[in-house]
């Protein structure tokens, strides 16, 4: 027997006996599947630090599941989460049909059959896949030798001075990607306040003749454990100007980061890609990462 749903929509920041209850949701989904059900900027809206909607299902009174929305740049992204212990009761379905309108990108993390049947069973295409990978930082998995070419210079992130090259970088080489691309300065900044900044772990590329006009950029964040997961470096953003490409930018800053993470003690890496970004993908493997999982998109058609 299908219990009765109760769907509440929410904005902002959840309520404290919510939160509490979606979070039990959250590690008991982790536990079932391996995965983070839901992103680390699903997170902050559930806790208010960005704009954010939530559709709440509740059964018996109980919260059995949520799904998070948030709009970039035009589209509506949905992550959602059920209760493993109330799954297959219709409890997802309701609420992506609840949170979902035409043109909403709803993102399943882990690749997932039920996700993708529940897709699916929605009229919902498959349009985006997220390859998450990984490298080990052991002695096991040296890295290559980091050696910076005569006539270039990669140093941190000096200030706020540097923003604006940031956001110029950033823009030119993902101007194709729905979420990266079209940054402002207000978006380096509203990251720069996230507890995980740190300006040593940014890296910028010039060209030594001209050290105002920024080439490419790396930068790398770090993940606290969280059991049985140990603590992980990432490489959060590469980007290259397209003018300067084939010069081995990507590599070079790359490889830099990677050695700082190592030197942190972080005992591996990880990076998102998407599975579409052939040049990207090399890169990455000839560094030694290996595909780990993938997120996959699905859109409300």
């Amino acid at each position: 027997m299908v219990p009765d749903i109760e769907i509440t929509r929410l904005s902002g920041e959840l309520p404290s006996e919510l939160n509490d209850a979606v979070a039990l949701i959250i590690a008991a989904a982790r536990a079932a599947d391996d995965a983070d059900p839901i992103s680390e900027q699903g997170l902050a809206g559930f806790e208010g630090r960005i704009s954010a909607e939530h559709v709440v299902a509740t059964s018996g009174g109980v919260p059995a599941g949520i799904a998070t929305i948030r709009v970039e740049n035009g589209t509506a992204n949905i992550e959602a989460v059920v209760d493993p212990a109330r799954r297959r009761q219709g409890i997802g379905r309701t609420l992506i049909a609840a949170a979902a309108t035409k043109g909403s990108q709803l993102w399943a993390h882990g690749d997932l059959p039920a996700a993708a049947s529940l897709a699916k069973s929605l009229g919902m295409a498959r349009v985006r896949e997220l390859l998450q990978m990984r490298r080990s930082l052991g002695p096991e998995a040296p890295l290559p030798e980091l050696t910076v070419p005569d006539g270039l210079e990669v140093r941190t992130y000096a200030g706020a001075e540097d923003d604006a090259e940031i956001v110029r970088v950033n823009n030119a080489a993902f101007h194709w990607h729905p979420e990266q691309g079209g940054w402002s300065i207000s978006d380096v900044a509203a990251r720069k306040q996230l507890s995980w900044f740190d300006p040593e772990g940014l890296f910028l590329a010039f060209d030594t003749s001209a050290p105002d006009r920024l080439l490419g950029f790396h930068w790398t964040k770090t993940h606290g454990a969280h059991p049985p997961e140990p603590p992980f470096g990432e490489v959060y953003i590469v980007g290259v100007d397209p003018a300067v490409h084939g010069r081995g930018l990507g590599r070079l800053l790359t490889l830099r980061g990677l050695h700082s993470l190592q030197e942190q003690g972080l005992p591996a890496v990880l990076l998102y890609v998407e599975a579409n970004n052939i040049a990207a993908l090399r890169t990455y493997e000839k560094l030694g990462f290996h595909r780990h999982f993938t997120d996959v998109a699905y859109v409300m058609t």
